[in-house]
């Protein structure tokens, strides 16, 4: 009975929606986390009657015809890219991005990743770094003495000085876009790598080319709904539920076949 393997691909479909759901809830307060969203489509049918088949009695072309559904597939799990809120923290080297653009960061391997942490930290070198020590691109190294530090919106990165007026420039941090953000490769660590699905990143300065501005001494907050995942939540559950009702009544239709003599 086909009732039973499909409503197997549907428990499936609901399973993966809810792992999907808990790891946004896991999420709720990492800093500049993107939700994401299960999404799935209806797999290949079987073609009893074709739509517009003429049937052999009279010649008459079928208007629906007869197309039994096979189940359900996940398709993606696709990355909400919309901002976050802000929330103040008053460290100086707490960024958040107000609009498109993310940090490229070095990985030991050389390698280039991209981040909307902007939690940055300096490392025991003075180099501004990762909560995980992965230093920014392009690297920028602040001086012993510096006692301040300030970002302006456009990236320009100043270290202020007991013995002097005015302050010097350490560097810029520039943001990277891509054609297709969602289809960046998520690695952990709020970290992103580029793809085919992506293209390549896009350097730009912050503040222009329609890339975002930073604001120092703020942090991008999870963009997860806590109520809308709790909704979706018991959506999914109520389905996988229904699914497994649907088997049981398919198991018992079975048995009630067998017994027949």
């Amino acid at each position: 009975m086909r009732a039973l393997q499909i409503a197997a691909t549907g428990m499936n479909a609901q399973q993966t929606r809810v792992e999907v759901i808990s790891n946004n809830l896991a999420n709720m307060n990492t800093t500049g986390y993107n939700a994401r969203r299960a999404e799935f489509a209806d797999l290949h049918y079987q073609q009893v009657t074709g739509p517009g088949s003429i049937t052999a009695s009279d010649g008459t072309v079928l208007p629906t015809g007869v197309q039994l559904g096979l189940g359900v597939r996940a398709t993606s799990v696709s990355m909400d890219i919309s901002q976050g809120t802000v929330a103040q923290t008053g460290g100086d080297l707490d960024l958040a991005i107000e609009g498109k653009g993310l940090i490229e960061v070095s990985l030991p391997s050389g390698q280039s990743a991209y981040t909307r942490d902007g939690a940055l930290k300096r490392s025991g070198e003075g180099v501004i770094v990762t909560s995980d020590g992965h230093p920014i691109v392009p690297e920028i190294v602040i001086p012993e003495d510096t006692y301040r530090l300030t970002v302006s919106a456009d990236g320009e990165v100043y270290a202020h000085f007991q013995d002097r007026v005015e302050p010097e420039q350490l560097g810029q941090i520039t943001l990277a876009a891509f054609t297709n953000q969602k289809g960046l490769e998520a690695i952990g660590g709020n970290l992103f790598l580029e793809s085919n699905a992506s293209g390549p990143p896009i350097i730009a300065t912050a503040a222009n080319d329609g890339m975002g501005s930073f604001r120092q001494g703020y942090l991008e907050n999870s963009s997860v709904d806590a109520v809308r995942e709790v909704t979706q939540l018991i959506e999914a559950q109520r389905g996988y539920e229904l699914n497994s009702k649907v088997m049981t009544a398919a198991d018992q239709m079975m048995a009630a076949t067998g017994n027949i003599r």
